[in-house]
């Protein structure tokens, strides 16, 4: 008989505590003994709810992309438009670029470090931007045909990452600014085609 996982709140804790170190030092260089350390759990305790590395990295990402998803779902209760709700999901991301805690994407360097397509690390990446992707057509479904939402969605994406990647060199302010003003436009203009 397999020993009961830990707690919720130990399993949790084991996640978050993998989180800041994978954020900071990347997944293949943290390693799970310092994890052990730093969530100060015993090793039975960590195989027990996550026999992988793997397993742990996935849950991570899991973790962050629900995370993420709970934010923008209560920022979209707030704005009424369709524009308002494209602004605010620019807004997080100029909130999140002046933050302490932004060290980059962490969804961009688990692809960085896993880009097999069949890893499960690769798949959780995928998850996380096509959910995106797929929450902006939705909202932009509302005031443009279904295939120019789908279009739309995935330049503003796009725009959302290039300012990501600006901001880790250290420039997000002013790129998060122009990527949101140009999201706007976009959408201010129907009848032109990404």
């Amino acid at each position: 008989m397999s020993p009961a996982p830990a707690r919720p709140d130990k399993r949790q804790h084991i996640v978050e505590t993998a989180y800041r170190l994978f954020k900071r030092g990347g997944f293949h260089a943290t390693g799970i003994d310092r994890i052990i350390a730093e969530a100060d759990v015993a090793k039975m305790t960590m195989y027990r709810n996550f026999p992988s590395k793997d397993g742990l990295i996935v849950e991570v990402l899991d973790d962050r992309a629900r995370r993420f998803e709970r934010q923008l779902d209560q920022l979209a209760e707030q704005a009424g438009t369709p524009g308002q709700k494209i602004g605010t999901i620019f807004d997080w991301y100029a909130r999140w670029f002046r933050s302490p805690d932004f060290h980059g994407c962490l969804f961009a360097h688990a692809l960085a470090e896993f880009g097999d397509p069949a890893h499960p690390a690769f798949q959780a990446v995928a998850a996380q931007k096509n959910g995106l992707r797929r929450r902006m057509a939705r909202i932009l479904a509302g005031i443009m045909p279904g295939e120019r939402a789908e279009s739309t969605a995935v330049v503003l994406l796009m725009l959302i990452e290039g300012a990501t990647l600006l901001a880790e060199m250290g420039q997000g302010d002013e790129a998060i600014g122009n990527a949101r003003a140009t999201a706007l436009r976009l959408i201010a203009t129907p009848d032109t085609q990404p």
